[in-house]
């Protein structure tokens, strides 16, 4: 195995990506990107790291913060449970070890939003202890190389990798160890097309001698997409408008939305127009001003597709529900789900 890792380290030297989080051993940014990049690539992961660190330089600052500053930074990168969690995460921090990221392993994983993988990110690259990270990029590019046909998203399938991997850190610099197979897997080990002519461990490699590149990794669930339908209300009276907090456990929890009448089945702009109103404007005087055409947003057990209702009301007495009204100017201090960010910077009622 020696000449297979010497070759791995030698491609990362030659080809790991300059990233900011490369540049730190600062456990608290190193944790932060960790959160970032699950579920983001790294291309847009970087803006926001950029932009919460700036924030929030510290476990200190992100503490003493509110979440609604929280999730209104991560506005647009989606999961907003990670925010959350980083949010609950940092107070503990900051509360049961006064502000000094712990240094365990064992301590790390018990954090708020961390799993095995984070927490033997961060041990391994701001402690230097040997815990192997395993994550998407390494089930691909272990299954391939060492010719694993067990599912990926099985238990025997993850303990087969991670054995393999455990075994290939001991005695190795863990931090540079983890990083290069994970740069390895997400450069050059891609999930589809990878160039596998210009890879430098081509000569021992079970998928490729085996023509199973394309075949392997190997997963036995597939994802199943539940649609929902959206209908939004854009509540105008004067300069001002009404927004709902979302507070059940479901999609996009603490984000602020319009009032949301939700549908078990699509509706036209003549079902709309003919329907009977939503409970939160029964007994209303209003005027129908528009109605928007449907976006689709997909997220990764669900396909929601929304449109906004335009209405203008004489009196907001009428209304009925926990809403806030909020002058149209100051849209931009709440963080909304990114579906209805879009439609936001489509209205005119916000242009104007």
């Amino acid at each position: 195995m020696s000449d297979f890792l010497d070759e791995i380290y030698f491609w990362y030297k030659k080809n790991k990506r300059d990233l900011p989080w490369r540049q730190t051993n600062d456990p608290y940014k190193i944790w932060l990107s960790e959160i970032i990049l699950q579920q983001t690539r790294v291309a847009q992961g970087i803006d926001y790291y950029y932009r919460v660190t700036e924030r929030f330089p510290s476990v200190k600052e992100l503490a003493e913060s509110d979440e609604d500053e929280v999730l209104k930074l991560w506005q647009g990168l989606g999961y907003y449970s990670r925010a959350r969690n980083l949010h609950e995460a940092s107070k503990c921090i900051q509360n049961k070890y006064s502000g000094i990221f712990p240094a365990e392993y064992e301590e790390i994983v018990k954090l708020k939003g961390v799993g095995n993988y984070t927490a033997a990110a961060v041990a391994s690259i701001a402690f230097n202890l040997s815990y192997p990270v395993v994550d998407g990029n390494i089930y691909r590019f272990f299954s391939r190389y060492f010719g694993i046909s067990t599912p990926i998203d099985s238990e025997k399938g993850k303990k087969q990798i991670y054995q393999i991997a455990a075994e290939l850190i001991e005695g190795k610099n863990p931090g540079f160890h983890n990083q290069a197979m994970m740069e390895f897997g997400a450069l050059q080990c891609v999930p589809k097309s990878p160039d596998c002519k210009n890879c430098p461990v081509l000569q021992h490699c079970f998928a490729a001698g085996n023509n199973q590149v394309e075949l392997l990794p190997v997963k036995t669930k597939k994802v199943v997409l539940r649609e929902r339908y959206f209908y939004y209300f854009l509540i105008e009276i004067n300069e001002s408008f009404f927004l709902e907090k979302r507070t059940q456990s479901d999609i996009w929890k603490n984000l602020y939305q319009f009032p949301l009448y939700e549908s078990e089945k699509r509706m036209s702009e003549n079902d709309l127009l003919q329907m009977d109103a939503p409970r939160f404007l029964k007994d209303c005087e209003l005027i129908v001003k528009s109605i928007s055409g449907e976006k689709k947003h997909l997220l990764s057990h669900r396909q929601i597709f929304a449109r906004v209702i335009h209405v203008q009301l004489k009196n907001e007495a009428c209304i009925s529900g926990k809403f806030i009204q909020v002058n149209k100017k100051d849209i931009a201090k709440f963080a909304v789900p990114r579906l209805l960010d879009i439609f936001i910077n489509e209205l005119d009622f916000f242009q104007n």
